[in-house]
This record gives C-alpha cells, structure tokens and sequence, in this order.
C-alpha cells in the first residue's frame, strides 16, 4: 500500500497550486545547490582577490564605476560592529538556521527556493570567513573587493545576500505565496466564505 508524501507534488487542475507545489525534498536540494555554488564561487573569488590585488589600493576595473579594492572587514555590513565580531557571526549563523527553519515549514516555490539559496550561499560564504580566517574562529575577518562609487567595498556573498532579499522583497509585493497550494487553499477558504453570506 502506498503512502503519498504529502509534502510531495500534487496532482491538481491545470495551473493549480498544487500543480506548482515542489515537494520539501526539492526545496531543500535547491537551497542546497544554489548555497553551495554561490558559497564555492565566493570563496574562489576571495582567494584570487588576496593573490592579486594590493590592499587598500582600488585597482580600475569598469572605470571608476567598479573599483576592486581588496580589505578586510570585522564588523557586519558597512563596517559596523567591528569590535563584536563574535556576536556578528552567531548573528549570521541564526540567519542561516532560520532560512532553513522558513524552507522547511513553509516554502514549496521556485522563486523562494532560489531566494534562499541566495541568502543561504551569501551568509554561509561569509561565515565561513568569519570562522576559518585569521585572527581566529568567531573573530576571522571578512574578505571584500568589489567597490562602487559611494558605497562600501562588498563581496559576492554579500550581492547573494541582498539579491534573495530582494527577491524575496519583490515575490510579497507581487502576492506570490512562499506555498501555492497554501495559498490557493486561503483564496477557496475566502471564496467560500463569501458565497455563505
């Protein structure tokens, strides 16, 4: 006798939500592909940063509009925390656990699978720093290279990070739902409940 997975795809009408709907196993293994790539190129981008480019020297790269400036950040995001470097990495790691916590209990989407892959890969490439880079585990410092004008130098990680937020940004304001089926099933339950009054 066989048991459905019921958090596998299920069958429904063309272009139903449930249609759409990626099983949890899915969703994970994407998290899991997009992290790991991203994760995998930061660190490889890293390391060629630290090979090839002076400190604190912009080296022209798109003109002035993309300067790569190699420095070492402590703090979080624009330098900031830089004497809490610990915290900010327990903060990172909290991060990373929720996003997972969120894909397993609530996300069945594509377009969420990869947002969090996103922000996974991003936050997990720049603990890694954080833990195995010098001076010490939960005090490393982060690698950053990448310089636009009036902004602070960033990294790859931290463009993974911002674009799945602002995916994730984008798919609310447009009502795509972290679980179509779910979803569809809130706009039945709406529906029904107008036809009743």
């Amino acid at each position: 006798m066989n048991h459905a997975d019921p958090s596998s795809t299920s069958a429904g009408p063309a272009g139903s939500g449930a249609r759409r709907r990626l099983s949890r196993g899915t969703v994970l293994g994407g998290m899991a592909v997009v992290g790991a790539v991203i994760a995998v190129l930061d660190q490889i981008t890293k390391n060629w940063a630290e090979a090839s480019l002076p400190l604190l020297d912009p080296q022209p790269f798109l003109g002035e509009f993309l300067q790569l400036t190699l420095l070492y950040n402590s703090g979080a995001a624009w330098g900031m925390g830089s004497g809490a470097t610990p915290v900010v990495t327990c903060l990172q790691i909290v991060i990373v656990l929720g996003v997972i916590v969120f894909a397993v209990r609530g996300v069945r989407s594509p377009w969420y699978t990869l947002a969090l892959g996103l922000i996974l890969g991003g936050a997990l490439g720049n603990i890694h720093d954080r833990l195995l880079r010098p001076p010490g585990p939960f005090h490393g410092e982060v690698v950053d290279f990448l310089e636009l004008p009036h902004w602070p130098v960033f990294n790859l990680a931290d463009m993974a990070v911002v674009g799945g937020a602002i995916l994730v940004v984008l798919l609310g304001v447009i009502g795509h739902a972290p679980d179509p089926a779910e979803a569809e099933r809130g706009a039945q339950a709406e529906e029904q409940d107008g036809e009743a009054r």
